[in-house]
Formats: structure tokens, sequence, C-alpha cells
């Protein structure tokens, strides 16, 4: 049972880094990354679907975006999502495709980017700490109903606990290693 609540935790943390990971690609950091695009989603036939299932989406220049709807005819209902989109990039359509122009970041654009990017690895280590609480509550239920011994107790919150720090120290490793790429100019 113990080790059934370790193995949930340690995967529900797992989760947490790739969700961090996904976030920290989709932040722009003055070059053209198709991973920008990744929380855009457009309405297509009365739908709303994610841009990389309606579109091939390429980076053909270093500050260039490159969308090639499959279907021409939702190459406005995807402009239209990037307009309304936190991007703050304006596309540029010929017919037939989409380019955005990734702006050069001013020195008060990266500063933001970097508050929003601490600011998430800080949502992702309270995640980490809230799965941490809830095995270690799991855990000391055993205990109150005497289906665990204090040893066990004991060693199973240290295992979590070490978990718990390996998480954070891959959070803050993330994190610093996206400021570097952001503050690079």
């Amino acid at each position: 049972m113990i080790k059934e609540i370790i193995s949930t935790a340690d995967e529900k943390m797992q989760k947490t880094i790739s969700v961090l990971k996904k976030e920290l690609s989709s932040m722009k950091a003055g070059r053209a990354n198709p991973a920008m695009l990744d929380r855009i989603e457009a309405e297509y036939y009365g739908s709303v679907t994610p841009l990389n299932q309606l579109a091939n989406i390429s980076a053909p220049e270093p500050r260039v975006l490159l969308i090639q709807p499959y279907d021409k005819t939702s190459i406005k209902s995807i402009e239209k999502a990037i307009l309304v989109s936190d991007l703050g990039i304006n596309p540029s359509n010929d017919g037939t495709a989409i380019r955005l122009v990734v702006p050069e970041l001013t020195e008060e654009t990266r500063k933001n980017i970097v508050k929003n990017v601490k600011k998430t690895g800080e949502e992702a280590k309270v995640a980490v700490r809230s799965i941490r609480r809830d095995a270690n509550d799991k855990i000391k239920a055993l205990k109150k109903n005497n289906e665990a011994t204090e040893d066990e107790v004991k060693k199973a919150e240290d295992k979590i606990q070490k978990e718990t720090d390996n998480y954070i120290k891959q959070i803050e490793n993330l994190v610093d290693t996206k400021e570097k790429e952001i503050m690079t100019v």
C-alpha cells in the first residue's frame, strides 16, 4: 500500500514536470519556435481544434513561423485565433499560408517573460509540494488505521521528501535554463 502511494506521487510529480516543460517551450524567447503555437486553438467547422492539427507549422527562418493550413478555408479562423491569443504577433496571410514574424524582444519584454517563467515554475513547485502533502496524509492515515508501523511511515515520508526535493531541483533547473535562453540577446 505504501509503495503504491509513493509510486502514484512520483507519477504525478513527473506529469507536473512534463506540463512545465510544455508551458516553458510555448513561451517565446525571441526566436521562432513552432511550440509557441501549441496553446492556440482555432474554430474549424464548429469545433475548437488545436492549431497543430489544422496546419503544418514550421520555422523556415530564425524569426519567422510559417503556418500552412491543410484546408485553405480554415485560414481566416486560424488568423483570428492568432490575433486573439496572448502572442502579440500580427499574422500576415498570402491566401495559402500565414507568416508570423517574431519581433526582437526588448529588455522590458524579456523581463516580463522571465517573470512569467518564474511564476510558472513557482506554480509547478506548489503542485509538487501539494502532491507530497497528499501522499504524506495518505501514509499517516495508514498508520492511524494500524495498517503501517511507525518505522514504515517514517521511511515512506523520507522517500517522498527525497522525491520532492529532486523534482523541485529539476523545476529550478528548467526555469534557470529558460531564463538564460530569454535573456540571451
